[in-house]
Parts: structure tokens; sequence; C-alpha cells
């Protein structure tokens, strides 16, 4: 199928940008197109007007602050998996990249259209929602930070106005050495994700964790952190971890149900895969010296 007629429209500039947010009704910003192209030409969404932002100026690139490395959101998926900087201080992000899609689709996709896009499945908001990102968005009211606890609105729908676009996203790497891990599964290698999971762990020089993440995604309408659970593991040994409470938290879901597996199979899958991430995030780990 064909895309329903929509009018062009390509900024140079973000005062372009924003003037056209601020004029247009029924609009959506093309970043790469992985998404939204292949629902426009089912059908699924009909937007009178589309806004190319390629050609707005330094909305990509992969910058290092004090405290925090910032990532713009029009940087495409592949620079970010091919990127030293993430790999070193963001390696749970890396390691979620190597299952976005294919080299192709990779090469187009960003990191910002993922992100507001916001299937279930999609493995780089997971990740945001794991290492507790911000995100920097620009509107009429000028530039606003949303913690990811206040992104996720729902299925397929960000804390993001109508008249805002996202500029860039923030993330506070955790502390050298620390564990992480992840855990999917797809029926084929590159396909969205059944469900999946990240693990994030600290710990101190006695071997007792102090700072856990744990997050499943593709169970429920957007990824879940699991607070409990990560308190429970606050205090214990890396080597001798109790995870039954965590695989009972991922188990517990609300998940979702549909063509391809049944509720009680997600439900299930969280628990192995969780399992899994938190396992290989013991793995990972590089104790204090």
């Amino acid at each position: 199928m064909k895309a329903p007629p929509f009018q062009y429209h390509r900024p140079q500039t973000r005062e372009e940008l924003g003037a056209l947010l601020a004029r247009l009704d029924n609009a959506k910003i093309l970043a790469g197109g992985q998404s939204l192209m292949p629902m426009m030409n089912l059908r699924v969404i009909a937007p009178d007007h589309l806004i190319d932002i390629n050609r707005v100026a330094n909305l990509a690139g992969i910058r290092e602050a004090v405290d925090s490395i910032e990532i713009g959101a029009m940087t495409r998926q592949a620079d970010v998996l091919a990127s030293d900087l993430v790999k070193s201080r963001l390696p749970l992000l890396t390691r979620a990249l190597e299952h976005v899609g294919h080299i192709q689709t990779r090469a187009r996709g960003t990191i910002g259209g993922s992100c507001c896009h916001l299937d279930p499945s999609a493995e780089q908001p997971a990740m945001c929602a794991a290492l507790d990102a911000e995100f920097v968005v620009v509107g009429p009211g000028g530039r606003r930070i949303i913690p990811a606890g206040e992104w996720f609105e729902g299925l397929l729908q960000s804390a993001l106005g109508e008249q805002e676009f996202l500029e860039a996203i923030r993330f506070k790497p955790w502390a050298d050495g620390h564990g992480y891990g992840f855990a999917e599964y797809a029926r084929r290698h590159g396909d969205f994700a059944i469900a999946g999971a990240a693990a994030l762990l600290e710990a101190g020089r006695d071997g007792r964790i102090t700072h856990a993440a744990l997050l499943s995604f593709g169970v429920e309408a957007a990824p879940k952190r699991l607070s409990e659970a990560e308190r429970t593991l606050i205090g214990q040994h890396v080597d001798s971890l109790d995870i039954k409470p965590v695989v009972a938290a991922a188990s517990a879901l609300d998940a979702m149900e549909d063509v391809h597996v049944t509720a009680d199979y997600r439900r299930h899958l969280a628990g192995v895969l969780i399992r899994r991430a938190l396992n290989e995030a013991c793995t990972t780990m590089r104790r204090p010296s």
C-alpha cells in the first residue's frame, strides 16, 4: 500500500522547525522513518503534514559532559553502536543496540525516533528507562527536561507535546566496573522482541550490592522498572544473590496478549529473561580494588 496524501516540509533550522510545529495541525516529524513510513503505508496513521528534520543542524552527535553523556536525537543507531564512548561509559546501551534491527535499519534509524515512537518491544527507550535517562525537549515555552520516569505515558505515547521536538537524551553513567546484563527473546535476530530484560548492578569493596536497576520490556505497554525487586538486592553479596523475588516480580507483570504469544507465556519469558540479564550483570561486574 501507499501512504495517504500529505504535504512535505523540510526545515533547515530549529526556528523553522518550531514555527512549523506551531502552525500545522496533524503533523508528524520524520527522523529515520523506520517506523513512521511503514505505519503510513499501512494506513495506521494519516498525517496531513510530514516534517523532515534530517537537515536541521546540531540535532545529532554524542557529547561527554562533566557528569553525563548526551546523545542528539538525530544520532543514527549505527553511530551510537560504533561509539567507543558509549561502549565504555554506557555498555548496556551498546549491548542492547546489537539486537536492534539489522545494519541497514540501524544506518537510518535514530535513537530519538525510537524513543518518540515507543514501541513496547523497542530496546532503546527501554534502556533509557533502565539508565534513568533525561529527555531534553524544545517547544514554544523553551527547553525542558523530562525524566525517564515521566516520559512513558502509555502504548506508543510519550510525554512530548504536539508542538515540541526531542533535542537530545542525557545519560548519567554508572560507576566504572558496574555490572550490566541484557537479554531478549525474538523469533529471529532483528525481529521485534517478544520480551526483554536488562539489569545493572554496583557493588562495594566487600562485594555487596549498593545500587541496582532491573527492567522488563515488551511485556507491558511500556518498559517496567522492577523497583521493589531492586530493593531486595541491596546489601546482598554479588556471589550469592537471592533472585527468586526478582523472577517473581517479572513473572507477575500485567502482560500483553497478541497474535504471537499469550499473556501467560510473556510472563514466563519475563521471568526467564530477567534471570539471564541479572546473571550476566553479575558476570560483567568488576569489583573495586
